[in-house]
């Protein structure tokens, strides 16, 4: 196991406080605000953690306010309801008594009914692509930010990276998926480390059909919700390809849709977000 992925797990593993509530560690590192994937990760342990049976299908959720990388986050947990085929927690994260971000999450029991799903996009394998920081030193020589700070996703693109200077300007982006370490065998762990993942790209497809970049001084870029429905159990350590689109951005908002594909073809989990995609020189509304 990566040092990368062995601190992501660290993160996972939260500290009871009291009953319903848990405290998350934190990454004290250099950037301003902390990652969503991260918040949004913890906020699901914490509802699992609460849950006796059942596995998490869907979570609806909405970043408030900045993180604060240099502090850690309280979660607090409100048992909605147990039922006999489903379970209902509402969490919200708490940091400088403020909450930052709030998620409401379902868990159900396994069943069987109807079945059907798109397929997958034809697409190389991941055997045959560079990961993303071979493609990125091939193309301008250097590592970017988010490829030098403590990664554990690996990632190996098909379309052109956001960053690269081939990409079309089309509003979408597939690339390929897994952590960089083999994890233990907990449905639970591997749902919350790809609610982190998921969060790392999904904002980039907003962009990918336009010139700004979210580094550009005259953009302002945030995700102000995300939503994710786990249709299959799934594993974090094996490929999945991450199909991504934008239908729409409008308003200073943007809308991006991604699905996750294990390499069997199977659709595991989809998820929607909607980003604040601001142009700075056009509003002077500060928030």
């Amino acid at each position: 196991m990566s040092q990368a992925l062995d601190f992501l797990l660290e993160l996972l593993d939260l500290e009871t406080i009291e009953v319903n509530i848990f405290r998350g560690r934190h990454t004290n590192n250099t950037r301003q605000r902390t990652f969503g994937g991260q918040i949004a990760a913890q906020a699901l342990m914490a509802a699992g953690r609460t849950v006796e049976r059942g596995r998490v299908h869907s979570l609806h959720s909405y970043f408030l306010r900045p993180g604060d990388s240099s502090a850690p986050t309280l979660f607090e947990v409100d048992r909605i309801r147990d039922g006999r085929s489903f379970a209902t927690r509402r969490v919200v994260a708490i940091q400088h008594g403020q909450p930052i971000y709030n998620l409401q999450a379902s868990f159900h029991s396994d069943e069987d009914s109807l079945e059907h799903q798109i397929p997958m996009p034809d697409v190389p394998s991941p055997d045959d692509l560079a990961s993303a920081r071979e493609t990125l030193a091939q193309e301008v020589g250097v590592a970017a930010d988010w490829l030098t700070w403590m990664n554990p996703i690996e990632q190996r693109y098909v379309t052109a990276a956001p960053w690269s200077h081939h990409r079309t300007h089309q509003p979408y982006q597939r690339l390929w998926i897994r952590t960089d370490g083999p994890l233990p065998d907990d449905p639970l762990l591997h749902a919350c480390v790809v609610t982190y993942a998921s969060d790392m790209n999904l904002f980039d497809t907003i962009l990918a059909n336009h010139s700004t970049r979210f580094d550009d001084p005259a953009f302002m870029g945030a995700s102000l919700d995300h939503c994710m429905w786990f249709h299959r159990d799934l594993r974090a350590d094996d490929w999945l390809l991450y199909d991504m689109d934008s239908p729409i951005a409008h308003g200073a908002r943007g809308l991006a849709r991604g699905f996750l594909f294990s390499r069997d073809g199977q659709l595991r989990v989809s998820m929607v977000q909607e980003g604040l995609a601001r142009l700075l020189e056009t509003t002077t509304d500060p928030a």
